[in-house]
């Protein structure tokens, strides 16, 4: 058989040899992951008490509700891996919600005192961040307080909710939490936080703030994880998926604000815009692997169509590629596992 090139053709360069054997391939490799990029996403729920038990979530295989005591154990667990800190979600039961979500401030909150408890427990070892948003506690299921505007459609009120924001960062601060999260999309939520915090005293709290949160379909689980009241949807508020020039405006005021941290969210689903962000943000930037793109790793495994373990590990190492400092991620604690794992052998 003939070629149409008859003398024997050799590559100028061989880049394969730079993936030849494992000891190469680590040497080479420009992204590690480390525990330490990590933070696990907890969820408190008041029906459950102190009584140790914790159920699970459904529609996100492997995740849980908490106990009281059950949360203490999977921090203890969090903490033994390696993960730094862990972002807390309450749930509350649902005739403690009402029209403000005025449980979310309340100092016997769910919230408040899962916040309390953690700080006790663990000191300055393990980094408590609460999620300072009011849909898990509002009646209506929205991130803010709901009103009319003049033409008589229903929406959430920007400026009447800061002030409830500020109430609940500074009541999440007393609690002891080393972070808080502002995640409702709000405009000036940052600065309003900010200076409330600083004007009770709380200086040395950290805000990691939602900048680039989108209007996501991948959200999905994570409503049945926190009994949302929703009906309806965000989209006056989260940002459209189209687009990402709004994302990099957020991140600008929010940093401008004072926030310490700003995220992207969706993760997997954005990690076009988290290059963007990190290419231009003066603080770290933190990306959530949400639900939906939990969800969908652990049903696919479960299914066998693909290795659970190794998507897992891929899924989180193109967040980081792109430009994550730290992640959000249901994955955490088995991630952080593997990794140790990996280093042992």
């Amino acid at each position: 058989m003939s070629h149409v090139f008859e003398r024997e053709l050799k590559p100028v360069r061989r880049p394969r040899r730079l993936r030849s054997v494992p000891a190469m391939r680590r040497m080479v490799a420009e992204h590690r992951l480390d525990p330490a990029d990590f933070i696990l996403p907890l969820f408190v729920a008041d029906e459950l008490g102190q009584s140790g038990q914790r159920r699970e979530i459904s529609s996100m295989p492997g995740v849980y509700q908490h106990s009281m005591d059950s949360l203490k154990q999977i921090c203890e667990e969090a903490l033994t891996a390696g993960i730094p800190c862990v972002d807390l979600f309450g749930v509350p039961r649902p005739e403690d919600k009402d029209a403000t979500g005025s449980v979310a401030w309340d100092e016997a909150g769910i919230l408040n005192r899962a916040v309390a408890q953690l700080r006790a427990e663990f000191g300055d070892d393990l980094l408590i961040m609460a999620d300072t948003c009011l849909d898990e506690f509002t009646d209506h299921g929205h991130c803010g307080v709901v009103t009319h505007d003049r033409f008589g459609r229903e929406v959430v009120d920007n400026d009447a909710t800061l002030p409830l924001y500020a109430d609940m960062a500074v009541a999440q601060a007393a609690a002891g939490a080393h972070l808080v999260s502002p995640s409702g999309m709000m405009d000036g939520q940052v600065a309003v936080i900010r200076e409330a915090l600083d004007a009770h005293g709380y200086t040395d709290v950290a805000i990691m703030a939602y900048s680039a949160k989108y209007a996501s379909a991948f959200f999905g689980p994570f409503r049945d994880a926190v009994g949302s009241s929703l009906t309806g949807d965000r989209r006056t508020y989260q940002q459209d998926p189209a687009n990402v020039r709004e994302a990099l405006l957020e991140v600008e005021h929010d940093v401008t604000e004072g926030a310490d941290f700003v995220m992207v969210k969706p993760a997997m689903a954005s990690l076009d815009v988290l290059a963007q962000v990190a290419e231009v943000s003066p603080v770290p930037v933190a990306a959530y692997q949400v639900s939906g793109e939990y969800a969908m790793i652990q049903a696919a495994g479960q299914n066998g169509w693909v290795d659970a373990e190794r998507t897992m590990m891929e899924s989180l190492m193109a967040i980081k590629r792109a430009g994550a400092d730290q992640i959000l991620t249901y994955f955490a604690i088995d991630a952080a596992r593997f990794l140790r794992d990996q280093k042992d052998q």
